[in-house]
């Protein structure tokens, strides 16, 4: 799932209009260190209380420490629940039939199985197909002598945020007794295809204007799905799988703050993020 933790009654739950973590004490935009604080306060600070004070790229911040100016507006959680109720959304999270958002309200669907040799993605019962015959996210698919499970993957924009940029499946397993991890981008946006040397999509020229965090919207798609197989699957060795979507960069919020205030981006701090959705792994035993 996602999380906000928003220590404040009414959160700020998007790079935009992130105003507070913490209430108070970051109220304001000098207070989150994102610029530059001047005058009386800026003065009585560098002169008394030097120790709250870091010089950054020519500019006085408040030293705030690595964490609260690395915070994330927000967090997420989704669940496929049958109907919109208490005991529905309940029972999705004990199937574990849940996905979070780093804050846009992105949607992915993940399932895995050995029934999709007749399905298209064109399909309009796909979903029912995938439900009837194959396993969603949160759950275990057992092995079946001799096949390698097939996976689908469906993500769906945020009206209101970026277009989609890339899906990508996240495989973990246990080798010698040493945790592994490899990331395959499985579809691109744009109509590129991924490089099957690297595994990677190529860069679809999504950028962000830095004067204004407006982006480039022509670029990314609104929706992608795709059916992927692991190409390096070895039957008896256990493993997990999961999805993760990516928005084209935006503007983080700390460049809001900047933009808003007429100065430039902290030099140390990344200027644009991704948005991303992850889902609910499934166990492959």
């Amino acid at each position: 799932i996602g999380s906000s933790d928003t220590h404040v009654g009414g959160g700020s739950f998007d790079e935009e209009t992130h105003f507070s973590k913490i209430g108070l004490l970051d109220g304001e935009p000098y207070l989150r260190g994102s610029v530059p604080f001047r005058g009386l306060y800026g003065f009585i600070s560098k002169t008394f209380r030097p120790q709250t004070v870091s010089e950054i790229g020519g500019e006085s911040y408040l030293n705030v420490g690595t964490r609260l100016i690395r915070f994330g507006s927000s967090g997420l959680a989704g669940v496929w629940a049958e109907e919109n109720t208490r005991e529905s959304i309940y029972d999705a999270f004990r199937r574990k039939e849940t996905f979070g958002t780093s804050g846009p309200r992105i949607k992915v669907r993940f399932f895995a199985g050995y029934n999709f040799e007749n399905s298209t993605l064109a399909d309009p019962d796909l979903i029912q197909k995938a439900y009837s015959k194959n396993i969603p996210m949160g759950g275990d698919i057992i092995q079946e002598r001799d096949k390698s499970p097939k996976f689908l993957v469906w993500a769906i924009s945020d009206p209101l945020g970026a277009p989609l940029q890339r899906v990508q499946i996240i495989k973990g397993w246990i080798d010698k007794g040493e945790q592994q991890e490899k990331v395959y981008d499985v579809a691109c946006s744009d109509g590129q295809s991924v490089n099957s040397q690297t595994d990677r999509c190529p860069d679809n020229g999504a950028t962000v204007n830095i004067d204004d965090c407006s982006i480039s919207r022509e670029k990314g798609n609104s929706e992608i799905k795709t059916f992927w197989q692991d190409p390096e699957f070895i039957n008896g060795q256990e493993a997990f799988y999961y999805a993760r979507v990516l928005e084209n960069p935006t503007c983080r919020w700390s460049t809001w703050d900047a933009v808003r205030a007429e100065e430039k981006p902290r030099s140390d701090i990344p200027v644009t993020i991704q948005e991303r959705a992850w889902s609910s792994p499934i166990w492959f035993n």
